[in-house]
């Protein structure tokens, strides 16, 4: 009886690649943990294809590490340093000093304007008031002038002859030669070296 004897297929055996890959593959700075395994696999056409495989465990363990190493630090603290490092409050504090001092005295005029205006209003007030009397017044002076012209207007003086005769001559008279003598003693004593010389120079009858 013949002996068969089957030859098997040569399987494919993993052969490390001896060249470097490239940087941009492997973005170190933003993922935290170890470097990927490469491994290289053939096909049956017999070219290789460069493949990347990560452990499971290295990145739970980098996870667990960096959470642990975050864990006691507040992060609303550290975006506040960073930001009073970055912007600068100065400004800010001087504009709302600014402001505020303009609100406080923008505040002070207003009740400055308030109080002027209550004056001129108790000023006006006082003004109506007075007017008000003004015009009654003047109103009373106008009716009494009036009243006053009418009585003048209808009293009529009497004749000197009617005067003469109600007083009498010798009281006309006597009253004419008393304001005579009245000057003529005015005159000496105010001026006695010129009435002396008048006098002398003319004569006066006291008759006429």
């Amino acid at each position: 009886m013949a002996t068969q004897r089957y030859q098997h297929a040569a399987l494919p055996i993993n052969v490390p690649s001896k060249a470097p890959a490239p940087a941009s593959l492997f973005p170190i700075s933003r993922i935290s943990g170890s470097p990927p395994d490469i491994s290289d696999t053939s096909t049956t056409t017999g070219s290789r294809v460069s493949g990347f495989s990560y452990g499971s465990g290295a990145l739970s363990g980098d996870y667990e590490s960096s959470s642990a190493s975050y864990s006691g630090i507040d992060v609303v603290e550290v975006l506040s340093d960073r930001m009073q490092d970055v912007f600068d409050p100065t400004p800010l504090d001087r504009g709302l000093a600014k402001q505020a001092q303009t609100s406080g005295q923008l505040n002070a005029k207003q009740r400055e304007l308030l109080e002027l205006q209550a004056l001129a209003q108790r000023r006006l007030k006082g003004v109506r008031a007075n007017f008000s009397e003004g015009i009654k017044i003047a109103r009373e002076t106008k009716s009494d002038l009036e009243w006053t012209q009418k009585r003048v207007n209808g009293f009529r003086f009497p004749p000197r002859s009617a005067i003469v005769h109600i007083l009498g001559t010798r009281y006309m008279a006597s009253s004419k030669a008393q304001l005579r003598s009245a000057l003529k003693y005015k005159a000496e004593k105010a001026y006695p070296d010129e009435y002396r010389r008048a006098a002398k120079k003319y004569t006066f009858n006291d008759d006429n």
